[in-house]
């Protein structure tokens, strides 16, 4: 309800008030069609050419101003589903993105399949086919009422013997209308409920399919150099067959509200007729009467199934609805653990002296075994410290809690304030547009010049690509290599010179020539900087002042820490590696 409470509040009323005096027109201009209906047969029924032709002198005047009416109902219902659907993408949106959401939601709901498709999509599917239903509900509601009223004006009440006494029906063409429709509604009910469901399940298998072609995409290189085109088709053919088997359970229940439904096509025009022929036959109704009761009853009885023509729309509505609640729900069960888990999680602050503080942090998983226990250390303000051990005693896991990505242990961070802070990931992102913009990331509003952005491209050993520097035509996050998504992330070090710089793996996709290049540079260029490095390459020790080692531990791994010998002999001489 934030559209209607919060900064958007007087957008979204004048809009919702706007779709509903155009409605109101709209059942105004329905009205006027009908008695012109009535008024033209019972000219007809005289054989007056002057009343035939006065009525059809109001036909510009009443076609205009129920297209007119009508015209303004879709301009403003599409304006409110449009900036509805606006406000609530921007609010999930934003929700996710925030605070790394969109990150630890892999971790705490891997069953939350493709999120950005939810805020994408089921956002718009969730919230068009509201307001529309909320628009033909309203609509309905008031157009049964109108054009009830008109058929207890016009047709009256219906009298018959029944054993010797007479029975009267008052204003028996809407009782008509409204019997009739409440068997039709009731029928499409209980045909129609288990489609919900369906639906539903039918989204999921959609989804589905689609993450995993998204993975065969994004794998594509590994799972061609391993041949693995004849499992990643099977695959695909499997969870494209829960597809069709989710679709095939849809059209077998579609086909039995298709039969409800096109049994009321049938008896809709043939009803009201039959219902109404024996007042004209016995002189009490005109020929125009007949057709303005036979219209108004068509209209009470459409209103009142609008749940029977809409209940597909309804239950794939419903069916994103869900998926977007789902959403919401873990995004707020997300916030929810944040803070109920209040002294179990890692406490993040500042640091008074400059260094960068571990004081008995001990991380786990959410599962609640613990990977690291107890660590304690100091890291000196331009210190080069390399992080070792073995694969699985939490390395990565490490860097995530000094990143703030990891809630989940216990202990503190402390950082010194007002530092710019660099994560270098094993692949780092590379985002739409230009090489330049690439380079710049995250901070592309940045003013550098070409000349220093070429230089350090050049020191990294990117120089070859200096001149594509404004290309945006290349999809450069498909286009450049493993090592070269690495040299983007010295360049941008360099041009950038943070403070603390964080990496993880950063060179793993580089010969050791380069990578020795690239972290001398790196020494030359930010000696003052503070370099956290995950890695187990030899050879990196060299370029590290200080060594700290995770050993695997039954009650989770501990720290030890030794200062390079390597780092020290380098001090006295030692020759640069090449680029």
């Amino acid at each position: 309800m934030g559209f209607w409470t919060g900064r958007t509040r007087f957008r979204a009323w004048g809009l919702t008030l706007l779709v509903l005096a155009f409605a109101a027109a709209h059942i105004g201009a329905q009205v006027g069609i009908n008695m012109w209906q009535r008024l033209f047969f019972d000219a007809l029924e005289r054989k007056s050419v002057g009343d035939v032709l006065g009525a059809i002198g109001w036909v510009p005047v009443i076609v205009g101003f129920f297209s007119l009416a009508l015209s303004g109902v879709v301009v403003t219902r599409m304006l409110l589903q449009t900036r509805w659907r606006e406000w609530l993408t921007m609010h999930l949106a934003g929700w996710w993105i925030a605070d790394q959401r969109y990150y630890r939601l892999g971790f705490i709901a891997e069953e939350q399949t493709a999120p950005e498709f939810r805020i994408a999509e089921d956002v718009r599917l969730s919230v068009e086919p509201l307001v529309e239903f909320a628009l033909g509900l309203i609509t309905a509601s008031v157009t049964a009422v109108t054009f009830a009223a008109i058929l207890w004006q016009v047709a009256g009440s219906v009298q018959f013997s029944l054993g010797g006494t007479t029975v009267v029906i008052p204003f028996y063409m809407a009782i008509a209308a409204i019997f009739y429709a409440v068997v039709i509604s009731t029928a499409a009910y209980f045909t129609g409920r288990p489609l919900v469901g369906r639906i539903s399940h039918k989204n999921q298998m959609e989804a589905q399919f689609r993450a995993e072609m998204t993975r065969l995409r994004e794998n594509a290189e590994s799972i061609a150099l391993i041949r693995g085109d004849d499992d990643e088709r099977a695959s695909v053919h499997d969870n494209y067959r829960n597809v069709v088997k989710a679709w095939l359970q849809i059209v077998r229940q579609q086909g039995i509200i298709a039969l409800v439904m096109n049994t009321n096509g049938a008896l809709f025009p043939i009803i009201p007729l039959v219902l109404v022929a024996p007042k004209y036959l016995a002189g009490e109704l005109s020929l125009g009467a007949v057709m303005q009761v036979t219209a108004a009853f068509s209209a009470v009885q459409s209103a009142l199934i609008w749940f029977v023509d809409n209940f597909v729309k309804l239950a794939e509505w419903y069916a994103s609805l869900k998926r977007v609640d789902e959403l919401v729900e873990v995004l707020e069960d997300l916030d929810m653990g944040t803070i109920m888990e209040g002294e179990g999680q890692i406490e993040l602050g500042t640091s008074g002296d400059g260094a960068i503080h571990i004081d008995n942090l001990s991380l786990a998983h959410r599962n609640g075994r613990v990977v690291i226990a107890d660590a304690s250390v100091v890291i000196e303000a331009g210190e080069k410290v390399l992080i070792t051990g073995a694969s699985g005693t939490g390395k990565s896991t490490l860097i995530r809690a000094l990143a703030g990505l990891w809630p989940w242990g216990s202990g503190k961070i402390t950082v010194p304030p007002g530092q710019s802070i660099a994560f270098v990931p094993q692949k780092p992102y590379i985002p739409m547009g230009t090489l330049k913009e690439a380079l710049l990331y995250p901070h592309a509003d940045i003013a550098v010049d070409n000349e220093t952005i070429v230089t350090a491209m050049k020191r990294c050993g990117l120089g070859y690509l200096a001149k594509r520097l404004d290309d945006d035509e290349a999809k450069w996050d498909q286009t450049l290599s493993g090592g070269e998504r690495q040299r983007v992330a010295f360049t941008r070090l360099l041009i950038q010179k943070p403070t603390i710089i964080i990496m993880d793996e950063a060179t793993s996709a580089l010969d050791e020539d380069s990578q020795n290049g690239l972290l001398e540079l790196l020494r030359e260029e930010l000696a003052g900087s503070t370099v956290i490095s995950v890695g187990h390459r030899a050879g990196l020790e060299e370029f590290h002042d200080r060594k700290i080692t995770l050993e695997r531990r039954p009650a989770g791994a501990r720290l030890t820490a030794e200062t390079s010998t390597s780092s020290l002999w380098r001090m006295f001489g030692l020759g640069k590696a090449g680029v």
